[in-house]
């Protein structure tokens, strides 16, 4: 059977069909592949026009680009070409993170799949496969990068475990330790058991847990003291009760001792005006080496600081407890309150909201420890001042008291990891 279309004639002079439809990887692929050729996102360091250079907040060897990466690289996309137009010696360029926790974890997650561990494979073979996988994930996300248009200098990609990087990681280090921005101190961090590792602030995913609260009797007689809290494990590092100066239910017991259940010590009630008298009893306990609100009360009252929890979240201090999970200690030190006659009141569930490792999950420790600091305050100031003075805009405007509510309250940072 013959049809009666009629077929455009072959040959030199022929005309091309055309296709039904538009295949955007048929065309933009070998496009962008002529651009790089061709040099077009190149920069000049010796060049005599205007310079115009944005370095790639590089992206994580942990996975692929998604939808915010996508949007951030627009944005810059359109301003590293329009000042390329406009005649800028114009440089974006590009990168990417080892991001060594995060990539840690993903590698031991598909190890699991494969059903062995890094304890298993030794640190050797292990960080052979964490190399392996940054060789995977790292081509991968260039490959996006190619398939968004990205115009960056691919002849000045940079991983930042690359000598030279780490050589100006280094140096950055210690000019800031110069010039004092840099400082090691025992301080309350936070701690992933799992990971075995401080973390920054910003690495903390805070959710709405069910837990419990619990409410205890310290003391005796007269000089009984009721306190709430909701990791009663961590009463077997208390060093005092804390009141508010003006509280008059506890006038009588500032200055004096205690008796810190399940123990042999006695602890001294301190007065401090961080404690609220209309919160609960208006007395709180002090563990000055496992939160951060302690700590700082115990810095001012020259309390000692007492570490029951080792780096996986076990206890440690002497007695029955002593070896048991943090979560198992948790309910056998409440058994043990209530055995003696001294729990006044159970909440369960008590919901309430907890910091968890951004990385694995794990519910974090704080806990005393000897790290490396950012001193942000001097800083902080000074981004702030910038937007202040008008030297930067943010845009949309009313998004300006949003940065000052995080500039204005920066705790020093934490920048060591183990």
């Amino acid at each position: 059977m013959t049809d009666n279309i009629q077929r455009p004639a072959s040959g030199p002079n022929s005309t091309p069909e055309l296709p039904t439809q538009y295949t955007p990887a048929e065309v933009e692929g070998p496009l962008y592949e002529r651009w790089v050729e061709r040099g077009y996102f190149d920069a000049d360091a010796k060049s005599d026009k205007p310079p115009y250079a944005i370095v790639i907040p590089p992206p994580n060897v942990t996975g692929s680009l998604h939808l915010g990466h996508a949007f951030e690289h627009t944005l810059i996309d359109a301003l590293t070409r329009r000042k390329r137009m406009q005649g800028y010696e114009t440089l974006w360029q590009p990168g990417m993170d080892h991001a060594g926790i995060a990539t840690q974890n993903v590698v031991e997650r598909e190890l699991a799949k494969e059903g062995t561990s890094r304890h298993d494979l030794g640190r050797e073979a292990f960080v052979e496969r964490v190399w392996q996988w940054k060789g995977e994930s790292g081509g991968r996300i260039a490959g996006q990068m190619r398939r968004l248009g990205n115009g960056v200098a691919w002849s000045r990609d940079r991983f930042t475990m690359d000598e030279g990087l780490s050589r100006a990681v280094q140096t950055v280090f210690k000019n800031m330790f110069d010039d004092g921005l840099i400082y090691r101190a025992e301080r309350i961090i936070n701690w992933c058991p799992r990971c075995l590792t401080a973390i920054s602030d910003i690495e903390v995913d805070y959710q709405d847990d069910d837990g419990e609260l619990v409410s205890m009797k310290y003391g005796e007689g007269a000089d009984t003291v009721v306190v709430a809290t909701t990791r009663a494990e961590t009463m077997l590092g208390d060093t005092a009760v804390a009141v508010h100066p003006d509280d008059e239910r506890y006038a009588h017991l500032i200055g004096k001792r205690i008796k810190l259940p399940l123990t042999d010590r006695s602890i001294p009630v301190v007065a401090d005006t961080h404690v609220d008298p209309e919160f609960g009893t208006g007395a709180v306990k002090v563990t000055p080496a496992h939160d951060p609100n302690d700590f700082a009360i115990g810095r001012r009252h020259d309390l000692e600081s007492i570490e029951v929890l080792d780096e996986r979240g076990i206890i440690t201090a002497h007695g029955p407890f002593e070896g048991l999970d943090r979560f198992e200690a948790r309910s056998a030190i409440v058994a043990a309150l209530r055995a003696e006659g001294r729990i006044v009141a159970e909440k369960r569930p008590y919901v309430h909201s907890v910091g968890h490792c951004s990385r694995c999950r794990t519910t974090l420790e704080p806990r005393l420890s000897l790290q490396w600091w950012v001193k942000v305050d001097t800083l902080a100031a000074a981004a702030g001042d910038a937007v202040r003075d008008g030297r930067v805009d943010i845009h949309p405007a009313d998004l300006s008291q949003r940065y000052f509510d995080w500039v204005d309250n920066l705790n020093d940072w934490c920048i060591s990891r183990q």
